[in-house]
């Protein structure tokens, strides 16, 4: 073997096992005699779980500790599998509103739908306006946002975070929430494509939402016709050599693309649209799914869940008299989440626009009181989550290979008493931090 290709070699042992780094050089951890949720087996009453070098090592009712290791008596403990928050911006300096799925209309909780910023005004299409698939969350993320140890005190050591302004927004990626260096952080770098209903209020195309869904598909006819193109210039090198455009590369590299669908009308045109999309398409916001669990299920979709659910605005006027429709969303929005399982579709759920990440845990208790089994609530804030952006082979579950993320918790989960007591990530603990005073995020109008 070359000394060239020899470090070649270890360079990339190095790069393959940079998760595993961040734990290295601290002793195997050893959680004893605790309740133990796998999600993707049996509960076990009294169980162990040995970390080592930033993975599980084994999962048992008795593991013998390896010399030198930290051994925790799990007396009282329950040990899930780290929560992932399934959409979220997470990890970004700023967190941008411009396009977010939440419901709207006259006290129906949310802002009207937020433009993106002004931009050159487009002509058409062919300026690919709103549109920055090549912008990636993975090479955004910061160690330093101050919402990641409020996140850890929740539960959650995962999230799916994705860039949110424009049409075609950027690529998400899987990022643990907790790391010495920002690439560190990153599980997955590109998970998928965010996508809004954003309209150009900078002037020109697409300026109303029939344009935005005529350059939706505009873009994806120009993107198919790009890759045949470049597909067959690379067979045949004697064919016109197509132009390279960076837009439509970023497009075609993301694995499956978020489309927003709150109301109950906007769930059925998402439905038909994307049917022709050369992407897996996954539905977000939701709100009104309680209508349409089986129909979402019978197109084989994922579903993310918004928790901020429709709530009345904190300044209405009590003589002002509500349409019927807005009272029942607020009414049966909870009741999504039991509706999907219950038909049978896989989902997981999104803080995005939620005060706090404690508040997103109150959010799905909300859930549970409202018809859903506190097992989804559990699957969908960890298997399900990766399952739908395809890392179930490294997060998720407590099983044997994947990585040391784990919420410890004094009590069920979902019990109003029960406080987390600590987290795994990348086997690393973290204590939780005291959590702030919340305050209600302003979104642009």
């Amino acid at each position: 073997m070359t000394i060239r290709r020899r470090q070649f070699l270890k360079s990339a042992a190095c790069a393959f096992t940079a998760t595993g780094l961040f734990a290295q050089g601290r002793p195997p951890i050893l959680i004893r005699n605790a309740r133990i949720v796998p999600v993707s087996g049996a509960i076990l009453a009294r169980g162990a779980v040995l970390v080592e070098n930033g993975f599980i090592a084994a999962v048992g009712e008795s593991i013998s500790p390896p010399a030198g290791a930290h051994i925790i008596e799990g007396e009282g403990l329950t040990v899930y599998p780290g929560l992932i928050d399934g959409l979220s911006t997470l990890g970004l300096d700023a967190a941008p509103t411009a396009g977010l799925a939440l419901p709207t209309g006259r006290g129906a909780g949310g802002p009207p739908p937020a433009a993106a910023p002004a931009t050159t005004i487009s002509r058409g299409p062919e300026d690919r306006p709103l549109t920055t698939p090549w912008v990636k969350a993975a090479d955004l993320v910061k160690t330093t946002d101050r919402r990641l140890p409020l996140a850890r005190a929740a539960g959650y050591t995962s999230s799916v975070t994705f860039p949110t302004t424009g049409i075609f927004a950027g690529q998400g990626a899987v990022i643990n929430l907790a790391a010495e260096r920002a690439g560190q952080m990153i599980v997955a770098p590109s998970v998928g494509m965010y996508t809004t209903l954003a309209t150009n209020r900078g002037g020109g195309f697409p300026n109303s939402l029939m344009g935005v869904i005529a350059y939706l598909r505009q873009t994806y006819i120009d993107a198919d016709h790009y890759k045949t193109a470049t597909e067959m210039f690379a067979k045949n090198p004697q064919l016109a050599r197509p132009s390279y455009e960076r837009a439509l590369e970023g497009i075609l590299e993301a694995p499956r693309t978020l489309f927003p669908a709150v109301r109950a009308y906007e769930i059925d045109r998402m439905i038909r649209l994307t049917k022709d999309f050369p992407t897996k398409p996954v539905l977000y916001g939701l709100h009104e799914a309680f209508r349409r669990g089986d129909e979402i299920a019978k197109a084989g979709l994922p579903a993310i869940v918004n928790l901020r659910w429709p709530e009345a605005p904190r300044d209405q006027d009590p003589e002002d008299h509500e349409d019927i429709k807005v009272l029942e969303l607020r009414d049966k929005a909870p009741s999504t989440p039991g509706i999907l399982a219950k038909a049978g579709v896989k989902f997981t759920f999104s803080s995005i626009g939620v005060d706090s990440p404690a508040s997103t845990i109150r959010a799905v208790k909300k859930a549970i009181d409202a018809g859903l089994p506190a097992a989804d609530a559990l699957r969908a804030m960890t298997l399900s989550a990766a399952e739908i952006f395809g890392v179930q082979s490294r997060l998720g579950s407590i099983e044997k290979g994947k990585i040391a993320n784990l919420t410890i918790t004094k009590g069920d989960l979902f019990q109003d008493s029960t406080r987390v007591q600590f987290v795994l990530i990348d086997g690393v603990k973290f204590d939780p931090a005291p959590e702030e005073t919340p305050q209600r995020p302003e979104f642009s109008r």
